[in-house]
């Protein structure tokens, strides 16, 4: 039986190696087996993806933020005779969904009708998490609740009683710890035995709204995935969705349904779903209190609790910020990545080693200059793309990936989006945007897809701008730390003049995109110790993705670079664009990096590194290009997730605004640092 290598590692990261059932329900011997359809659904940041991984042995990215799953992920696995279909969905507050990512999630309910859905929830915060609980068996789905994280609920001295709860709400209730695998046994036996009836449980709303909720389910006549009942509450809080879904299925019924709606909402002051929230709050807090004790008085704080409420701390705060920019940033990505690590790859390994060897093998096989050039050379497969994608960028991009996996798992990220909450009010966006953004700072591809987790398409469109016009890729930041380390006045000005691009373009898209002001709610969990395993697992998945999406693209540039020369189209782009260069007070050889930088900006960033070691570009004219680089256009894979998530049209437009912008800002740097002769 062949298990794949990606199956391979995450049992190994799970634990699940030597346990009954190869997981491979292509495996010959296995006899046929019952399917089992089961959908994660909860909160953001309560451990889906960690009980995803924990039950099917598939490793997806686990962080201590909200906004990690943002796509669906599904994984398959055999139990016994049962194989097990479990799909991760987006974080979601509730059934009304007030982002894209809540939207997916709950369209994942209304269309694939599994036969269990587990409500992972957070046993510390039981009284805010029973709500969703509520609402899904309300639509009378077969739900079942995992009450996850019960290990910190136990260190905070609270016992949660799961049996007391099943009873009340009726239905099956499981205590685990994903982290440390308690209860993951029990849940799997759930999970993969029969599954529950729906529960009778009903939560009692004002007799107006019992009276409105009984009209439209009478009126009411297709079949629906979820029950009458929740359709009648989800259209009385004015859910487009779901009113699009009637109109689709019931037409002849939606004008009488909206005229019930609009009686129901002349009884009460505030909108509709002001007296149902209230009135699923007040039933959680009976259920919570009859479930939760105090087993022991509450803990003193401990350090990491103490440390947590100092990062939130606006003085406090932004020196620990300071301090991880400096170390995180600085220290490890600048000097030991850029420095140490690529100086070893790119000089002893491929310079000493081999781009000789593989220069005088293609020679000897390839008598003809043309043909050689693919390989090696200037621009060669070997000596220019590898090279780019092994020594010089791989080595950035591991240690950003180590140093992001450490900041993520500790929970730190939340606390800064509290603390930069109020500033980034002021560039139209919310505290909940510096999750793409320190994203962004990894990869500005998947950053893009993360801003699904902003409320508002303003707030979505903002962010996306910002993510292609100001916010560095791992690679891009890492040759630019590694450049400019030994610069300080150099690495300042960069920095200056990034940052106020950053929130200057925000301002103003701020004033002049129409749209509400974004809101911010987020769960803040614990500051913890980061799990050795599961920063070295996101760190490997993610070295993984860039060996398998990113160093194809460094290859098939420089096949695009061959064609071009041999073509004459790359000498006539070259041509058009020294001038533009020129008026950086840049030599022609940089004329390069800009070029490269259509089709990815780090092949770009990577070339200035060329140009730099070749001491054709210092001082000012360094900093010049390394702010012009960072400000340049999106790369290819980033450009098509922009035209995937906002549209042809504003992707483009997008484009259109920042390529000027970003020559215009390199030109007045350069004539500003020249003026003042600036020493650098």
């Amino acid at each position: 039986m062949a298990v794949g290598a990606r199956q391979l590692l995450g049992r190994l990261l799970t634990g699940r190696l030597g346990r009954p059932g190869c997981g491979c329900d292509q495996c010959p011997l296995a006899a046929p087996a019952d399917v089992r359809r089961v959908t994660l659904f909860g909160s953001p940041n309560v451990g889906k993806s960690a009980i995803f991984n924990q039950l099917t042995g598939a490793y997806t990215v686990v962080s201590n933020y909200p906004g990690t799953t943002v796509e669906v992920a599904r994984g398959r696995v055999r139990v016994g005779d049962v194989l097990l279909e479990l799909c991760d969905c987006p974080g979601s507050y509730s059934l009304v969904p007030s982002s894209e990512d809540e939207r997916v999630a709950r369209d994942l309910l209304l269309e694939e009708q599994a036969d269990l859905v587990v409500h992972v929830a957070d046993a510390i915060h039981l009284r805010r998490m029973l709500p969703l609980t509520l609402q899904l068996i309300e639509a009378g789905l077969p739900v079942a609740l995992d009450l996850n994280i019960v290990d910190e609920a136990a260190r905070a001295g609270l016992h949660v009683d799961p049996d007391r709860l099943g009873r009340d709400l009726g239905i099956p209730v499981v205590a685990t710890s994903a982290a440390t695998g308690l209860g993951i046994d029990r849940l799997r036996a759930l999970v993969t035995g029969r599954p529950p009836t729906p529960s009778a449980f009903t939560v009692g709303y004002p007799p107006d709204i019992e009276e409105a909720v009984a009209r439209i389910g009478d009126l009411l006549r297709a079949d629906y995935p979820i029950s009458r009942r929740a359709i009648a509450l989800l259209l009385l809080q004015r859910d487009e969705g779901m009113r699009q879904r009637v109109l689709a299925s019931d037409p002849g019924q939606l004008p009488e349904i909206d005229r019930v709606v609009a009686e129901t909402e002349a009884r009460f002051p505030h909108p509709l779903a002001v007296p149902i929230t209230l009135a699923r709050q007040r039933a959680a807090e009976r259920l919570s209190r009859a479930a939760l004790t105090q087993a022991a008085p509450a803990p003193r704080p401990s350090l990491a609790e103490a440390l947590g409420r100092l990062t939130v701390q606006p003085a406090a705060g932004l020196l620990f910020l300071a301090v991880v920019l400096y170390v995180g940033l600085y220290l490890i990505v600048g000097k030991l990545g850029a420095g140490v690590l690529v100086d070893f790859l790119d000089e002893r390994v491929f310079g000493d080693l081999v781009n000789p060897a593989v220069t005088g093998f293609v020679e000897r096989l390839l008598p003809w200059p043309t043909w050689a050039a693919l390989f090696v050379g200037e621009y060669g497969l070997v000596t220019l793309g590898l090279r780019y994608a092994v020594a010089i960028v791989l080595p950035l991009v591991g240690v950003f990936f180590l140093v992001f996996a450490l900041l993520e798992d500790t929970g730190y990220l939340p606390r800064l989006a509290l603390l930069v909450d109020r500033l980034f009010k002021r560039i139209g966006l919310s505290g909940r945007a510096v999750i793409p953004m320190v994203l962004g700072l990894g990869c500005d591809t998947m950053a893009t897809l993360v801003t699904r987790v902003l409320e508002t398409r303003r707030e979505r469109l903002i962010a996306t701008f910002l993510l292609a016009l100001a916010i560095p890729c791992s690679a891009q930041l890492g040759v630019i730390l590694g450049l400019l380390s030994g610069h300080p006045a150099g690495l300042a000005i960069w920095a200056g003049v990034v940052l106020g691009v950053f929130l200057l373009s925000g301002y103003l898209a701020a004033r002049l995109l129409p749209g509400e002001a974004a809101r911010f709610y987020l769960e803040i969990p614990p500051l913890r110790l980061p799990s050795a395993r599961n920063v070295a697992a996101k760190t490997l998945a993610r070295l993984r993705w860039y060996g398998a999406e990113v160093i194809p693209l460094f290859l098939l540039a420089s096949v695009v670079i061959w064609v071009g020369q041999i073509s004459g189209i790359f000498g006539l782009a070259l041509a058009g664009l020294r001038p533009v260069v020129g008026a950086l007070g840049l030599p022609d050889a940089a004329a390069d990096a800009f070029l490269f930088g259509f089709l990815r900006r780090d092949y770009g960033a990577a070339r200035i590194f060329d140009v730099h070691a070749a001491g054709r570009v210092s001082g000012i004219p360094l900093v010049v290009a390394m702010v012009t680089i960072t400000l340049f256009i999106p790369c290819v894979a980033q450009l098509l997730i922009m035209v995937r998530e906002r549209g042809l049209r504003t992707a483009l437009a997008m484009v259109a605004l920042i390529l000027p912008f970003a020559f215009g800002v390199g030109w007045v740097l350069n004539f500003v640092l020249t003026t003042l002769r600036v020493q650098i």
